[in-house]
């Protein structure tokens, strides 16, 4: 099966810059690793949790 492409839901880019960390809740109880692709053209985050993702660039 074809991943479909990222595209950017503002300015319908395909580029995109990838980062990755974890997200700590309030009281430091649970913590999330999530990937953030950041649109190349206008910034906008798109967020990933846990890899469960069909965009799992890896």
């Amino acid at each position: 099966m074809d991943r479909p492409e990222l595209v950017c839901p503002l300015c319908g880019n395909t580029e995109f810059q990838k980062e990755r960390g974890r997200l700590d809740s309030r009281w430091g109880i649970t913590s999330h690793r999530v990937t953030l692709m950041i649109c190349g053209r206008c910034r906008y985050i798109l967020h990933f949790y846990d890899k469960h993702s069909i965009f799992d660039f890896d």
